[in-house]
C-alpha cells in the first residue's frame, strides 16, 4: 500500500470520527427534560409566636410556620437537611403524598420507617418526586404536626409539558386549626384516667394566620398574651389581578377539624386532588379533610373596586371554633382593606349530604385515567370504633388499638428483629352479622397491639373503611385516612353498613380517582383498592392527630426482601442501637 493511499484512508477515518462527534453533540443539544437536585435546609426550633393573636410556643421552620414551600419538577431529587434545634424534643418529618419508591427509609414516619431525629442532630432526607402535583410535609412524631411543623410541596411538570387546564398564576394555601394548649398538655389529657378530651380548637388558620377574639377570653387575657392589634396576626391576604385565572392549591393539615372553604362571590372549579387530575366540576364550598390537597381554578371576574372574603368553616362537628378569614385582594386595592360585606356563612355543620356528594363527584379526568385492576387478591375490612382499653379511651380498628413499637418496623423487618413486635396477625374484619354500627357499643373486648399486616408484593388489596357509632349515643365522626407509600383508587362510598355481596357490584372501575387520603363519612363506608408494589413498611392511619395518637392506624409490610441496604442514619433507637458500628 502506497503512502498516499494510507494517508487517504486516515483522512476518511478522521472525517467519520468528526461526523460522529458532531452527531453526538447534536444529540446533547436536543432540548430534553433534565432532572435536577433541589437542596433545602430546615432548622426546627421553638419560638414564641402569635399566629392567631394569642402568644404561645410554636415550632418554626427557619423562623416561620408554615415552613418554606418546596418547589421541584417531576423526577427531580429533593434533599432536605433537617437540623433539630428543639432543645428537649425528638422529631421526624413525613413527605406526605411522596411515594418514596426505592427510598422507604426516608418516608419520615418515626417508629415505622426511622428512629427520631435527636435534639442537636441533623438528618438528611433524599428522595425523588416522581409525579407532578400538590403535596405536603409535616412532623410525624407524637402530635408535633399541630405545633407548627408543616408546609407545601409543589411539583411541576417537566419543561415543555403543560397541564390539561389553563391558568395565569399559581398559589398555595394551607388550612389548619389551632389550639392554645401545647401538644404535651393535649397528649397528657388523652392518655389520662379519667380521660380529658382536647376539645375544639380555638382558631382556624389560613396560611398560618387567624384571629382569636382576645376580648372574649374567659378569664380575661393580658395584652402581652393576647393582642388583636399585633401585626403578626393580621389576616392572610392574597393579591390577584382582575380578569385572570388563578390556580389555588388548597390543602388541609388540621389536627381535628373537617373544613369547608369558599371565596365570596367566586366559583371554584376542582381540577386536581392529591396529585391526580380531576374531571372538572364546580363548587361554591370546597369540603376538605386533614391530609387532602386540591387544586381549584378561580376566575377574578368580580367587581375590581373592592376586596372579597375567603373563609373556612368547621363541618362534621358542632364546633365552637369561629370561621377562619382571609382577604382575596383585587389589585390595586390595599391588601389589608377589609371587604365591605359580612363574611359569607358556611354550610350547616351537620349536613352530610353535600359532603358525601362531593366525594362521589370526584372522578379521574378523561385522558388521564389509570384503570384499576378488575379484581383484588385480598379484602380487608377496617371497622372504625371508639373503645376503652384498661380504662383508657382509645380509637381502634376491628377492636384493636394500635401502638407504635420502640424499634421501627422497617429496620426490624429488614434486620430480622421480629421479636420487637407482635407476630400475631391482626384481624381482617369484624363480626359483620351481629355488630350494629348504629348503636353505642361497649366494645369491652378491645385490645392494643403493634402487629402489622403482611401483604404479598404486587398483589391487589381492597380496603373497606367502615364507620360506626362512637361511645357517645347518636354520634359518628368523619375520619380522613391516609396511606403512606402508595396512591389508591377510590372505588366507592356508601351509607350504612357495607354489604360485601352487593356493594362491590357498584364499584366504579371506569374512572375512579386516585388519592392518598380519603374520608369515611359518619355511619358510612369507603372502598379503596391499591397495588402493594412498593417494598417497605407503610403506615395507614386516620389523619386526625388525636385519633392516631389514640391508636387509629395500622401498618402494611410488602416486599421487605426487595428493600435495599438501610442507611445507618435511620437507626439508633430501640434494638437498632447494636446495628450501629462503632
Amino acid at each position: 500500500m502506497s503512502g498516499y493511499q494510507l494517508s487517504e484512508s486516515k483522512s476518511v477515518a478522521m472525517m467519520k470520527f468528526l461526523a460522529l462527534c458532531f452527531f453526538v453533540i447534536s444529540l446533547i443539544n436536543i432540548p430534553i427534560a433534565e432532572a435536577r437536585i433541589r437542596h433545602y435546609k430546615f432548622e426546627l426550633k421553638y419560638e414564641y409566636k402569635s399566629p392567631d393573636c394569642y402568644k404561645k410556643l410554636v415550632i418554626t421552620i427557619n423562623g416561620r410556620t408554615p415552613g418554606p414551600t418546596i418547589f421541584a419538577q417531576q423526577n427531580d431529587t429533593v434533599i432536605v437537611e433537617v437540623k433539630n434545634s428543639l432543645l428537649t424534643e425528638n422529631t421526624a418529618i413525613h413527605w406526605h403524598g411522596i411515594r418514596q419508591i426505592g427510598t422507604p427509609w426516608f418516608d419520615g414516619t418515626e417508629g415505622v420507617t426511622q428512629c427520631p431525629i435527636l435534639p442537636g442532630d441533623t438528618f438528611v432526607y433524599k428522595f425523588v418526586v416522581d409525579r407532578p402535583g400538590t403535596y405536603l410535609y409535616h412532623a410525624h412524631y407524637g402530635m408535633q404536626r399541630e405545633a407548627g411543623i408543616y408546609g407545601s410541596i409543589r411539583v411541576a411538570l417537566p419543561d415543555g409539558e403543560s397541564e390539561p387546564f389553563a391558568y395565569d398564576y399559581d398559589r398555595s394555601i394551607i388550612l389548619t386549626d389551632w389550639y392554645h394548649k401545647s401538644t404535651y398538655e393535649q397528649a397528657t389529657g388523652l392518655s389520662s384516667i379519667p380521660f380529658q378530651w382536647v376539645g375544639e380548637p380555638q382558631s382556624l388558620l389560613i396560611q398560618g394566620k387567624g384571629r382569636f377574639d382576645c376580648s372574649a377570653a374567659n378569664p380575661p387575657l393580658k395584652a402581652d398574651v393576647c393582642n388583636n392589634t399585633s401585626p403578626e396576626c393580621s389576616l392572610y391576604s392574597t393579591t390577584v389581578v382582575p380578569g385572570k385565572t388563578y390556580r389555588l392549591r388548597i390543602s388541609s393539615l388540621t389536627a381535628l377539624s373537617a373544613l369547608s372553604f369558599q371565596i365570596e362571590g367566586h366559583s371554584l372549579t376542582v381540577v386536581e386532588a392529591d396529585g391526580h387530575y380531576v374531571e372538572p366540576f364546580v363548587v361554591k364550598n370546597l369540603f376538605i379533610y386533614s391530609g387532602e390537597t386540591y387544586s381549584v381554578l378561580v376566575k377574578t371576574d368580580q367587581d375590581p373596586s373592592r376586596n372579597y372574603w375567603a373563609t373556612t368553616n368547621v363541618v362534621s362537628r358542632n364546633a365552637t371554633t369561629p370561621p377562619g378569614l382571609a382577604i382575596f385582594n383585587y389589585y390595586p386595592n390595599h391588601p389589608r382593606r377589609y371587604p365591605p360585606t359580612i363574611p359569607p356563612s358556611g354550610p350547616m355543620w351537620n349536613d352530610i349530604e353535600p359532603r358525601f356528594n362531593q366525594s362521589v363527584a370526584i372522578k379521574a379526568r378523561k385522558g388521564h385515567i389509570y384503570s384499576p385492576p378488575a379484581t383484588s387478591d385480598r379484602v380487608i375490612v377496617f371497622l372504625n370504633t371508639q373503645n376503652r382499653v384498661n380504662g383508657n379511651v382509645r380509637w381502634s380498628v376491628n377492636n384493636v388499638s394500635f401502638n407504635i413499637p420502640h424499634t421501627p418496623y422497617l429496620i426490624a423487618l429488614k434486620e430480622n428483629l421480629l421479636h420487637t413486635f407482635s407476630q400475631t396477625p391482626p384481624p381482617e374484619g369484624y363480626d359483620f352479622k351481629n355488630y350494629d354500627i348504629f348503636a353505642r357499643q361497649n366494645n369491652t373486648n378491645a385490645t392494643t397491639s403493634d402487629a402489622i399486616y403482611r401483604l404479598q408484593l404486587n398483589s391487589t388489596v381492597d380496603i373497606i373503611l367502615q364507620n360506626a357509632n362512637t361511645m357517645n349515643p347518636n354520634n359518628s365522626e368523619t375520619h380522613p385516612w391516609h396511606l403512606h407509600g402508595h396512591d389508591f383508587w377510590v372505588l366507592g362510598y356508601g351509607k350504612g353498613k357495607f354489604d360485601p355481596i352487593n356493594d362491590p357490584k357498584n364499584y366504579n372501575l371506569v374512572d375512579p380517582i386516585m388519592k392518598n387520603t380519603v374520608p369515611v363519612h359518619p355511619l358510612s363506608w369507603t372502598a379503596l383498592r391499591f397495588k402493594a408494589d412498593n417494598p417497605g413498611a407503610w403506615a395507614f392511619h386516620c389523619h386526625i392527630e388525636s385519633h392516631f395518637f389514640m391508636g387509629m392506624g395500622v401498618v402494611f409490610e410488602e416486599g421487605i426482601e426487595r428493600v435495599g441496604k438501610l442507611p445507618s442514619s435511620i437507626m439508633g433507637c430501640g434494638e437498632t442501637k447494636h446495628l450501629l458500628k462503632p
